[in-house]
């Protein structure tokens, strides 16, 4: 697909680039240009056979082809092939080339192409006023030649010529002015386009990984949580209860197979991105889990009110919130009891968590990182979330979630 990334693993990502191989911007790698010599003999052959034509055709009226007149088109078809390297000193020097060919008085031709191409390539590459300078010095010169030099130049006899040609001449560069500007408008758009498509793959990448690094906080926070807690039960009653040391080992394992369940669907979502996740994501209806696993940890949860049916991505988050809030519970307050209230309407979930605290740390009502992530979860869905102390002591989550989520446009 356009636009994609192409390199895997810790490779440097390289983007696919988009039109002809000339259309190299200002940040192009012009030291890897290929010398476009297909081109360059093409042309080159082109003129001289064109030149040699018109000789045929203008015999009697301008001077024949002769050794100089063949080296002049030969160099001025040579200097194209810097013309993506040296694009500058490329169209000057054509352009000075073919001033030296008509002012030696030789046909009228196909001469005119190198300097077009030459000009052409200038502009696309972005040097716009060394283009028009090229080309109003070569249309300078000529009517120089062809209206006043004429008398002291070959081929003698000669004329002036009609100032009508001289209009001829004028519509033809600004006919080259106007394609070159026209491929250098549209080379700006498809690197713009090429580039805009660069920050949308970061984005998603950036989007991505914050989304893996908050399921795995989440996941791994609670879990941890749950079996520290079961663990210093367990060497705490090893040798009095050994009964109930072997129940906070079982939540232990129990606990410890749940997390890695869930780090493994998060990685095979890394290891094979767009397959369908081997088990459903979990939502509000595994509460009743969650509360089981609270109390395993010590903590009473009470449950007030019932949650609607959500968009799933609103029900994974809204089950991370009330998970990452009785984890800092466990974690970060004294009290052993906290509730759980879901109200809803017709817009939005309300999910109000409680603690009767005190805090036990100074990191009261749970690290930067947790709430931040909450926070980034509820805002992805348009949503907020008020986490702080209460007035009458202990600490509050108050989440709210609409029920509507509008779906975000991918970036393109």
């Amino acid at each position: 697909m356009d636009g994609e990334q192409c390199g895997r693993g810790g490779d440097r990502p390289r983007w696919r680039r988009h039109g002809p191989s000339w259309w190299r911007g200002a940040d192009g790698d012009v030291r890897g240009a290929r010398w476009p010599w297909p081109s360059t003999l093409f042309l080159t052959f082109f003129v001289l056979g064109g030149s040699n034509y018109a000789a045929h055709q203008q015999v009697g009226e301008r001077a024949g082809l002769d050794l100089f007149a063949r080296a002049l088109l030969v160099a001025g078809c040579g200097l194209l092939l810097w013309r993506h390297r040296q694009p500058v000193l490329v169209a000057f020097g054509t352009a000075a080339a073919a001033m030296l060919y008509l002012g030696a008085g030789y046909p009228y031709g196909p001469v005119f192409l190198t300097v077009a191409l030459a000009c052409f390539s200038a502009v696309v590459a972005g040097h716009r006023r060394a283009a028009w300078s090229a080309l109003g010095m070569l249309w300078a010169g000529h009517v120089l030649v062809a209206h006043w030099l004429y008398r002291w130049l070959p081929p003698s006899g000669d004329s002036a010529a009609p100032w009508g040609q001289e209009g001829v001449i004028a519509a033809w560069v600004v006919a080259i002015v106007a394609v070159s500007e026209l491929a250098r408008t549209r080379r700006e758009q498809w690197a713009g386009e090429r580039a805009e498509r660069a920050r949308a793959a970061q984005r998603r990448a950036d989007a991505e990984r914050l989304r893996i690094a908050r399921e795995l906080h989440d996941v791994l926070a609670h879990s941890i949580s749950v079996i520290n807690v079961q663990a210093g039960v367990g060497l705490a009653l090893l040798d009095t209860d050994p009964d109930q040391a072997r129940t906070a080992l079982t939540t232990i394992k129990a606990a410890s197979k749940e997390a890695l369940g869930e780090v493994r669907q998060v990685l095979d979502t890394l290891r094979t991105p767009g397959d369908a996740p081997r088990a459903p994501a979990p939502g509000l209806d595994r509460l009743p889990e969650l509360v089981s696993q609270a109390a395993g940890a010590g903590l009473t949860v009470e449950v007030a009110g019932a949650a609607p049916t959500l968009p799933p991505g609103a029900d994974l988050a809204a089950f991370r919130i009330v998970q990452e809030a009785l984890t800092n519970v466990v974690r970060h307050s004294g009290s052993r009891h906290a509730r759980v209230r879901l109200d809803h309407d017709a817009d939005a979930l309300r999910l109000r968590i409680d603690d009767d605290g005190p805090a036990t740390g100074a990191d009261a009502g749970g690290s930067g990182n947790g709430l931040a992530g909450m926070r980034e979860r509820a805002a992805a869905l348009g949503g907020t979330i008020e986490a702080g102390p209460r007035p009458e002591g202990g600490f509050r989550v108050l989440a709210v979630l609409p029920l509507k989520v509008k779906a975000k446009e991918d970036d393109r």
